[in-house]
Formats: structure tokens, sequence, C-alpha cells
């Protein structure tokens, strides 16, 4: 890293890339443009120590960034040039914002005597951008950019976790910088992990202690927080059953005794209607959002809930907490453990979930992974023979639609972060970046994408920054020529008019091949596992495309606008107890 001092200044491109490196940044993702071109010129000496990855899209960058985040636990970067590069990253911003990712977008921007004027490629990034996330700023000096990359690293990673921009201006870039880099770890009035207070602590303890039905709610705040192995040891000594959230998959291994699955829309039908069973919800790390309460109205009537989340934001906004316990989940997790009294076992509360899962297996499993002969094949089937294929070690990244709620479901988790999906904001195309992103954050890693054809093509143009790069991702396109979500609300919900939700698909082996990817239709079930393996054993990224059955749809499903408890298990049919 280059010295910097008042003898030997360095201009603030340089200052960046430098500051970057400081932060442990090994990767960046972005694309070049004008007014970020002094960067790029800078990047080009620093090759050897920054990995830089070249995506097709500004929005592949984001999505990248966000994999890279998720699967490693580091900060993602990106670096984008002004106009229409800045604003092309905003839905990954969005994302980001909603899924607690920690991001450092930085862009460029205008020289600062145009700003205002409605120059070439200038946008308002920052009123764009604040609302979607957790910090921006507007970077006009270069003797700047060392405190706003410090604190721009420090307010991503820390607290709840979230995306920043940096909008650099062009002179700020060129500009000389003479002292050295300092990463930070405090900003005056900014708390981001609150002291855990031990009063609450043993009030949730007491609160556990004398519940006879509770029921823990694992969201992605267990994971951020590095709580899953405290989360393990509190519901083995307590003898508690586990669900998650879409994003709280891999918290806990899928093959745990105490491990129930996955709540809300088209989770699995013990935890909802334990849910509604329960006399006490620990909700850790989630936001108790609409797909996993259905109507907060008739919500854990019996329960009382206790939630414990790092940001206070989250209290009481949808449902109300009979105690709130502010504080990461891995400190308030320990404190708890030493005042949880130990239960051998919960057999009556637990044998809900024992029938809820037999007549899961017995009525919608069956459908899913059991078809056999010449009947069309199903998601379901795919992403477990996938799973078991890989020895359910292998990073699943979802795109959006039934092919991520079949892969939840269906595909198995032995180690955490395993599990990468657009929860929040719902983003199809977000599937095939984010597991570029995953694959780079963890090379040592299998990293498998499941893709719908409606998603892939959103943001297939990154199988050309799969090919400049040679990165080994595996991609699923689980190809029913529909958007298939859609398509099954429109089943369910609006007599079967299927308004523009039919799709025309090209050829996805032939586009893959043009990228020099490998690759194999999969149209019969008696070829499926034959694929798997052959797609598993390439040395190289592969594309399967696997033709699903147009009418499959995801159950169990609990409809908008009604209680967790009301679950279909098909068309017209709700579960019963």
């Amino acid at each position: 890293m280059e010295e910097i001092s008042k003898s030997n200044p360095v201009s603030g491109a340089v200052a960046l890339i430098n500051a970057l490196i400081a932060e442990g940044v090994d990767t960046v993702f972005g694309y070049p443009g004008g007014q970020v071109l002094p960067v790029y010129d800078a990047l080009y000496d620093y090759a050897d120590r920054l990995n830089h990855i070249l995506v097709r899209h500004e929005q592949g960058a984001a999505h990248a960034a966000e994999g890279y985040a998720r699967a490693s636990g580091r900060v993602g970067v990106v670096l984008v040039t002004s106009g229409p590069g800045a604003t092309n990253v905003i839905t990954g911003l969005s994302d980001a914002m909603m899924d607690s990712t920690p991001l450092v977008v930085i862009t460029g921007q205008v020289g600062t005597q145009y700003l205002g004027s409605d120059a070439f490629q200038e946008t308002d990034v920052i009123a764009i951008t604040q609302p979607v996330t957790k910090w921006s700023i507007q970077v006009r000096r270069a003797k700047d950019i060392n405190d706003a990359v410090a604190r721009a690293f420090f307010i991503a990673r820390s607290g709840r976790p979230g995306p920043v921009v940096l909008d650099i201006s062009r002179d700020a870039q060129i500009g000389l910088v003479d002292e050295p880099y300092s990463p930070i770890d405090y900003i005056r009035s900014y708390n981001p992990s609150p002291e855990i207070n031990i009063e609450t602590v043993q009030a949730v303890a007491d609160m556990i202690n004398n519940a006879a039905r509770p029921m823990i709610l694992a969201g992605q705040g267990v994971t951020i927080s590095g709580a899953e192995k405290l989360l393990v040891e509190l519901a083995e000594k307590a003898c508690i059953p586990v669900a998650t959230t879409l994003l709280g998959m891999s918290v806990m291994p899928s093959g745990h005794p105490l491990y129930k699955g996955m709540l809300g829309m088209h989770g699995n039908i013990g935890p909802n209607m334990a849910t509604n069973k329960a006399d006490l919800i620990i909700g850790i790390g989630m936001r108790f959002d609409d797909r996993v309460t259905g109507i907060a109205s008739a919500y854990a009537p019996d329960a009382r809930i206790i939630h414990i989340d790092i940001d206070a934001s989250e209290f009481d906004k949808v449902v109300p907490a009979a105690i709130a316990l502010h504080g990461d989940a891995s400190k308030a997790i320990e404190a708890l453990l030493s005042l949880i009294e130990p239960v051998e076992n919960r057999s009556s509360w637990l044998s809900l979930f024992d029938k809820c899962m037999e007549c899961e297996e017995n009525t919608v499993m069956q459908r899913e992974l059991y078809r056999s002969g010449n009947s069309p094949m199903t998601m379901g089937e795919v992403a477990r023979a996938v799973s078991e294929a890989t020895g359910h070690e292998a990073i699943a990244v979802t795109d959006v639609g039934q092919n991520q709620m079949m892969c939840a479901r269906y595909f198995c988790f032995s180690r955490p972060r395993s599990f990468i999906s657009s929860g929040g904001l719902g983003t199809m195309g977000f599937g095939l970046p984010a597991a570029i992103g995953a694959k780079i954050g963890c090379p040592d890693r299998t990293v498998v994408a499941f893709l719908g054809d409606g998603g892939f093509q959103m943001t297939m143009q990154e199988l050309g920054t799969i090919m400049q790069y040679d990165i080994n991702v595996k991609i699923v396109v689980l190809n029913n020529n529909y958007l298939g979500n859609v398509r099954q609300w429109q089943n369910l919900f609006y007599h079967r008019r299927f308004s523009q939700t039919p799709l025309s698909n090209p050829d996805f082996i032939s586009i893959a091949r043009a990228y020099g990817i490998s690759g194999r239709d999969v149209n019969d079930r008696s070829q499926l596992k034959d694929a798997v393996g052959q797609m598993l054993g390439h040395d190289g990224a592969f594309v399967l495309n696997v033709a699903i059955d147009p009418e499959d749809m995801v159950f169990p499903m609990v409809a908008p606008g009604k209680a967790v408890d009301n679950i279909l298990i098909a068309p017209g049919t709700v579960f019963e107890l």
C-alpha cells in the first residue's frame, strides 16, 4: 500500500483504493464510466491487490456484492459511474436495505462546478438513495475521502447491517490527499451495539422457564450476529422447537430434531399451526413481516411474544411484544443461557409438529417429491435431488418466485450461511449475480443457483461475467414456460385468467454455450440423477435446464388476508389437524 504523507500526497482516487485495501476489501464488483475513470485508472496499478469483477450491468454488480456479503460475512463493495450507472444500482440498494446486507456502493459524480446544472450523466444520487440506504454522503473534496470511507464501512457492517453510498465528485477523485487512512469503530451519536439490559434478560428467562408451549422463530439476525451455535444450545437446553424465516434458513441444521422448518406463506404446516397454539413466541433477529404473520390481527392469539432484535424500530411494528430485548442476538442468547432451566422433553408439544409433518409428507410432499414414471417433474424434486447430491453441504442461491419457495422447502442444510435469496424486496433477477458473488466470497464451497425461467432472463447477461472470470457456479433453471408464482395466484384467486404470464423462452443451453458454458436439457425424470451428477462433477460453470410441470404449484399456502393456521394444502383444501 502506498505511503501517504504531506511530503508524498496521492490523488483522491489512489487514497480511495488504499482505504478499501486497509478495510480488508479483496473484491470490488463494478462497471466503469466517465465520472469514475480516475478511480479505474488508479485501480490499474492495484490489480494484484484488489480483485475487480467487471459485471455486465450495474444491477448485477449490486446483487453480486450482496451474494458475496451474505456468503462470506464481509462487506460487499460496488464501484460504478454517475447518472445511469448510479441509478442502475438502486434495486440492489433497496434489496440490501430490506435484507440487512452490508454494502458500500461508490458512485462517481460530475465535478462540483457542474453540480445542479443537469450536466451530462448527472443525477442527484443522494436524494435518490437516502430512502433505501443506511447512510449516504456526497464527497466533494479529496481530503474528505478517508473519513467518508471509514464511516461508510463502520456504518455498513455494524449494528443492523445495511447499504451505504459514497457519491464522489470527479474533482475529489483527482485532488490530493496527504493524510494516511485510519479505520474507525466509533461515531458520536451512533450506537450500533446497545448494552443488554440484565433485568430484561431475567424477565425473558422467567417467561421461557414458565412456558408450556414455547417456540423460537429465528431470522437472519441470528446469522448476522454469528449466533447459530448459541441458538442450538438454547433450543436444546430448554427443548424448544425452532422455525425460521426465509432468510433464517440454515441457521440450524435441517436434520436437527428441534428444527421444524420454515414459517410463513409457503412454510411448513407445523410451525404455522404451532404459532397459533403456542403460549410463548420467541422471535430472534426477525421482523415479523406480513409473509410470516399472515393477517396480524389473528396472529398468535394465545401467545405472549418476546422480540429480540438489534434494531429497536422493529419492536411493535407489526405485532405487539410482551417483552422487547434490544441487543445483538449472540449477546442476548449468551446472557439468557445461564438463566434458562433445563427441560428434558416437551413430548406433548413436539407431537403437534410430528402430526403436521406426517400430514405434509402424505399430501403435499407426495405430490412434490415422490412422483414417478412419465409425470412431469416438479421443482421440489429437483431441489431435493441437487441437495442430496451435494451432501447438503452446498450454498443454495435462489431467484424469486416458485423456484425460491420450492428450494427453501426442499433443499437441506448442514452449515450456516447456506441459503441466499431476496427476501423483503423479492427481486427477480437476483439469483444469478448473487450466486456469482457467493462463489467469489466462498470459493471452496459448491454454489448452486436455482432460477426460474423468468428471473433468469432478467440478468442472464451475467453469464458473460461467469465466462470472463471462469466462475464455477452451477445453475439450475426450473423452466415451466410461465411466470410461475404469478400464474399460481391467477389460478387460485383470479379465476385462471392467465394474463401475461405465459413465456416463450429461448434455447437456454444454446445461449449458455455461446458464452462458453456447458449445459444440458433435462426433459424426463429418468435423466435427472445423471444430469445432476454431470453438473456437479463438471470443472466449471454448468447450466441445467429442467422442464418443469407448468401446473406445479407451491403448497402449503397461507392465502393473503388469512391467519397463519388457515393453510391450503391443495386448491380449495384447507388443512385440518
